[in-house]
């Protein structure tokens, strides 16, 4: 029997809308020749709703779709993920899977290992299911989970959710897991390690459909997959797109792609492009603008923005102060040339006179220092954000990881913005994706790639006047960050221990920066914002 797993970009809350896509999806894979079709967590509401799963009409509007649209399943078995309502004391829902046949939900299943780490706190809403679930089809026995339950390790402190599907002689035939997971760099291997677990010490093959697109900060990046009971690849889906992934149960036991899927500097590259169009997409914008300063940043986050939304949708504005060389207006036309937006200039020495005016009564005696410098990038801010409200475009923060992290960035300068692109790309990460971009012809300037990284706010001033090298930088940062290190271990690994305690320091007086910055795409295990949940006032020191 062929069945369809079938990875949606639902619209939280957008009910009508999610309905018309499911049910075009289940007639694709009747007209596949399909018997099953296996859609997503949370399937027709979105993941993750949050607390609007908390207001009564949320939940009736979800009903009332749900309710419409499982009286149309017909000729197909579909398999959907709901929040299900629940009496008693307790959370008043489950996060719940639906098997559905002719109008009818003939079993259902519920999340036993409800998400409190990263992003998610599904305690907040859910009461955890207590059973395992094995439901009858076709002749074979089938174990349906919802993503964590199958992420089960025998260290965990949890009940194992898998080891109740052995119900007296019957034996689950295969596992299908329904999820919304979310991307991060590595999680590829990650899910294919963990269900080559699975797979092996239960001997079945296992179905995993995961959502795919851009929600807020997080990506949702598709990749469903057919797990053998080897623990192999056996089939997967597109990553980062709606797509529908074919499978037969006869296949089962002689499929294998011979190789896992690899997580590389494309997917980061996908993940953004994604993250983009279905912001802006999903809040019902089109169009956007960013400053373009011939540094590499910008450089990046422009390409990205047009390959999300096309260059004609793409402003990008040069604002050069005296201190801008005549290689940086250069390099940031030649870019946008190459790219096909639009380009302005800007100049903003005059604005720049008019605040030197205005505060030198008040300044008088005292040497210039980082504050003037910060004007500038703050009356580059006012002019984007201008040019964003008349004009009706989001504006694209341009700001790295290695730079938000230790305060090398303006509030309410070049932070300001509707959506941080690049915000948890390291600038070690910022360049390979780059050079990717460039991998067949030369897009972004080779002079914005490797002259030495310049904010160009006073005189021949380079990033390394203020900063480590980046490489340097990055290193500590993701030991302290990623691997939880203290400044003894990162000291250790032959970095001076007074850097790193400055290091370490700066990025604690920043955080009060980041905690105002515009969401970021995250693309790493160890993001900022609901990720890092550290008091913004303390007074511990390493």
């Amino acid at each position: 029997m062929k069945i369809a797993l079938i990875q949606t970009n639902p619209v939280i809350g957008a009910f009508e809308r999610n309905s018309r896509q499911v049910t075009a999806w289940i007639e694709k894979a009747k007209q596949a020749g399909c018997a099953l079709a296996v859609f997503p967590e949370l399937t027709l509401c979105g993941y993750p709703p949050r607390d609007l799963l908390a207001c009564s009409a949320f939940m009736a509007a979800h009903d009332r779709v749900l309710a419409d649209l499982i009286m149309g399943v017909d000729g197909i078995t579909c398999i959907m993920g709901v929040p299900e309502r629940r009496q008693g004391a307790g959370k008043p829902l489950y996060n719940a899977a639906y098997v559905i046949e002719r109008g009818t939900i003939v079993c259902r299943a519920r999340k036993q290992l409800l998400s409190t780490c990263d992003v998610f706190d599904e305690t907040r809403y859910f009461e955890p299911g207590d059973t395992a679930t094995v439901f009858p089809w076709h002749g074979l026995h089938y174990g349906l989970t919802i993503c964590e339950d199958s992420w089960w390790s025998s260290t965990a402190p949890s009940a194992n959710p898998l080891a109740g599907m052995a119900i007296g002689p019957v034996v689950p035939d295969c596992l299908i897991n329904i999820a919304a997971s979310p991307y991060y760099h590595g999680k590829l291997q990650t899910r294919q390690q963990v269900f080559g677990q699975v797979c092996r010490q239960n001997n079945v093959p296992l179905l995993y459909v995961n959502q795919v697109g851009g929600q807020d900060s997080l990506i949702f990046d598709g990749h469903s997959m057919v797990m053998t009971p080897a623990g192999t690849l056996g089939k997967a889906a597109a990553g980062f797109a709606e797509d529908m992934l074919v499978v037969d149960s006869g296949e089962w036991y002689g499929m294998g792609l011979g190789e896992q899927l690899q997580d590389s500097i494309a997917d980061v590259e996908a993940a953004l492009v994604l993250g983009v169009c279905d912001y802006l997409r999903k809040t019902g914008h089109t169009k956007v603008v960013l400053g373009l300063s011939g540094g590499i940043d910008s450089a990046v986050t422009a390409v990205i923005g047009c390959k999300a939304l096309g260059p004609e949708n793409v402003l990008c504005v040069g604002m050069p102060s005296p201190y801008t060389s005549r290689q940086s207006v250069d390099d940031a036309r030649q870019l946008a040339n190459n790219l096909g937006c639009d380009f302005e200039i800007i100049d903003i020495a005059a604005a720049m006179d008019v605040y030197r005016t205005a505060l030198a009564p008040l300044f008088a005696g005292l040497a210039e220092d980082t504050t003037e410098q910060n004007i500038q990038a703050r009356i580059r801010s006012n002019l984007l954000m201008a040019l964003s409200n008349k004009c009706n475009r989001l504006l694209l923060s341009t700001g790295n990881k290695s730079e938000m992290s230790v305060g090398y960035c303006t509030l309410y300068g070049d932070m300001s913005g509707a959506l941080a692109v690049i915000a948890d790309l390291s600038k070690k990460m910022v360049y390979a994706l780059a050079r990717l971009i460039n991998r067949e012809r030369e897009i972004i300037p080779e002079q914005i790639i490797t002259r030495p990284p310049t904010a160009e706010l006073k005189p021949n001033q380079v990033d390394q006047d203020d900063l480590p090298p980046y490489d340097v930088l990055d290193a500590i940062l993701h030991a302290y960050l990623e691997e939880h290190k203290s400044v003894a271990e990162i000291a250790a690994g032959g970095v001076d221990i007074r850097l790193v305690r400055d290091i370490i320091r700066r990025f604690t007086l920043s955080a009060y920066k980041r905690k105002q910055s515009p969401p970021g795409i995250m693309v790493t295990s160890r993001a900022f914002g609901p990720r890092r949940c550290y008091p913004l006032v303390h007074g511990f020191v390493e």
